[in-house]
C-alpha cells in the first residue's frame, strides 16, 4: 500500500475506499490532488469537524496537495447527511463571516503557505460559492441533473434516514451541488481525490459517479472513521457543549482540559487522530508501567498547542499542574484560567452565589447554579458554599485579591477583582 495511505491506516483514520490498489498506484507515481469540504454553518468549526483535515495534514506532508474547500454555496442549502432536521437558513452574509474565521481555524492544521517545504504538497483554499451562486438552474439541470437517478439517491443513508422525518427539496439537491464541486475541482485543478467523514460516503460516490459519465475519467473516495468516545458520547462534546476551536466560544483552558479529561481507553487512539507526534512516540505511552495520565497530559497539551498555539498551551498546562498539583495557587497558575474581571464596588455591595456563578461559565443559568450549590460542588477558594441564598463579598477574596470559583472537582474560573 502507498506510504501516505498506510500512514492514515495505521493512525486509525480509514473507513473506506472506493479503489484501494488504484488509488494507492496513483498516490505512489504522483503526487495526487484532492479536497475535503466544511460548510460553515457557524462560525466556529467544533474538533469533531477535524478529522479529515487531521489526515489531509499527513497527505500534504507525504507530498500531495490539498483542497480545503469551503462550503460557501452549499451552506445555503445544508447537507441532509447526518442531520434529523432541516438547518436553519443562513443569509449571504452569515455565509461570508463564518466563511472567514473558518479559514484562519484550518490554517492551524494545514499549511497553506504560497511557498510549501520542499516535499510538501501545496495547499489551497477554495469558496464553493465561486462557481454555485450564479449557475443557471436550466442549463445545470440539462449538465448535471441529467446524470442522477432518484431511485439510486434514495438507497444513500444520508437520504434514507431523513424520509421518514421529512425531506426537502432544496436538500435533496445537496448531492448533486457537491458532485459538481468535484467535477468543477477535477476539471479545474485536476484533483482526483475527495475525502471525509463515512457520512459523507454516498455524496463522494455520486460525484466520482459524475465524473466518469462527464469526463470518461477515473476519481476516487476514501472516507474516515465517524469519532466517538469510549463512553458513547459524540466527539467534541462537553459539558459546556461543542468543543469549538474560536477561543471566544471554547477557552483554550477549557480545551486543555477537556483533552486532559477523556477516557483511559481513548488517550492513544486521539493521540494518532489528533496530534502530529510519530507513532514510535506514542506507543511509549503504550508500554506497561507508563501511567495513562502522562498521555492524557500529553494529548492535552500537543492538541491545544496546534489550535491555540504553544503559549496558550503552556498557560493551560501551568494553570492545570498548579490546581491539581497545590491547593495554594499561585499567579502563575492562574494566568491560564478563563477569567471574569468584576469591578470592586459591585463585590463590596454583595452579589448572590447563584449570580455570581451564572456569570462565569460555571453555570450557565441560576437555576444550574442552584443545583450545583445544592450537590454540594460550589466552592470558592476553600470555602465550601452550602447555601444557595450565600451573598459573595469582599471577605471571600484570597490572598491575591482575586475569587477562585470551582465546582466539582475539576472545573475552575477566576475572578479578579479590578
Amino acid at each position: 500500500m502507498n506510504r501516505a495511505l498506510q500512514t492514515l491506516v495505521d493512525r486509525g483514520f480509514i473507513k473506506a475506499c472506493t479503489d484501494w490498489d488504484a488509488l494507492s498506484a496513483l498516490m505512489d507515481k504522483e503526487s495526487v490532488t484532492f479536497y475535503v469540504g466544511a460548510d460553515p454553518t457557524g462560525k466556529s468549526l467544533h474538533i469533531g469537524h477535524m478529522v479529515p483535515f487531521f489526515a489531509m495534514h499527513h497527505l500534504q506532508l507525504a507530498g500531495h496537495n490539498p483542497i480545503a474547500l469551503v462550503g460557501g454555496g452549499t451552506a445555503m442549502i445544508g447537507d441532509p447527511s447526518g442531520k434529523t432536521e432541516l438547518r436553519k437558513m443562513l443569509t449571504p452574509e452569515e455565509v461570508a463571516s463564518n466563511c472567514a474565521s473558518i479559514k484562519e481555524q484550518l490554517g492551524t492544521v494545514v499549511d497553506f503557505s504560497e511557498v510549501p517545504e520542499p516535499g510538501v504538497g501545496k495547499a489551497v483554499m477554495l469558496n464553493n460559492a465561486d462557481w454555485l451562486t450564479n449557475l443557471n438552474y436550466i442549463d445545470f439541470l440539462r449538465e448535471i441533473g441529467r446524470h442522477f437517478s432518484v431511485n439510486r439517491m434514495l438507497t444513500f443513508e444520508s437520504y434514507k434516514a431523513r424520509l421518514e422525518r421529512g425531506l426537502s427539496f432544496i436538500e435533496f439537491n445537496y448531492q448533486l451541488l457537491q458532485s459538481y464541486d468535484f467535477l468543477t475541482l477535477y476539471r479545474d485543478h485536476g484533483c482526483r481525490l475527495q475525502i471525509g467523514g463515512d457520512d459523507q460516503w454516498g455524496n463522494i460516490v455520486a460525484g466520482i459517479d459524475l465524473i466518469r459519465k462527464t469526463e470518461s475519467a477515473e476519481c476516487y473516495g476514501l472516507t474516515f472513521n465517524l469519532i466517538a468516545r469510549s463512553d458513547g458520547q459524540k466527539m467534541g462534546k462537553s459539558e459546556k457543549g461543542a468543543v469549538f476551536l474560536d477561543p471566544t466560544l471554547f477557552s483554550p483552558y477549557d480545551f486543555y482540559q477537556y483533552w486532559r479529561n477523556v477516557n483511559d481507553e481513548d488517550a492513544i487512539r486521539f493521540l494518532k487522530l489528533f496530534t502530529f507526534l510519530p507513532l514510535d512516540e506514542i506507543a511509549q505511552y503504550e508500554k506497561e508501567g507508563v501511567n495513562v495520565n502522562d498521555a492524557k497530559a500529553r494529548l492535552a497539551y500537543e492538541q491545544t498547542a496546534i489550535i491555540h498555539g504553544v503559549e496558550e498551551a503552556e498557560k493551560a498546562r501551568t494553570a492545570a499542574q498548579a490546581m491539581f498539583g497545590s491547593a495554594n495557587l499561585g499567579s502563575e497558575g492562574r494566568d491560564g484560567m478563563p477569567t471574569l474581571e468584576l469591578e470592586k464596588e459591585r463585590l463590596e455591595a454583595g452579589i448572590p452565589v447563584l449570580e455570581l456563578f451564572s456569570m462565569t461559565d460555571l453555570a450557565a443559568t441560576n437555576s444550574d447554579a442552584r443545583r450545583l450549590v445544592n450537590g454540594g460542588g460550589a466552592w470558592i477558594g476553600d470555602a465550601k458554599i452550602g447555601d444557595p441564598k450565600s451573598v459573595i463579598d469582599l471577605s471571600y477574596l484570597d490572598e491575591f485579591g482575586e475569587l477562585l470559583l470551582r465546582a466539582g472537582k475539576k472545573r475552575y474560573f477566576r475572578v479578579v477583582v479590578k
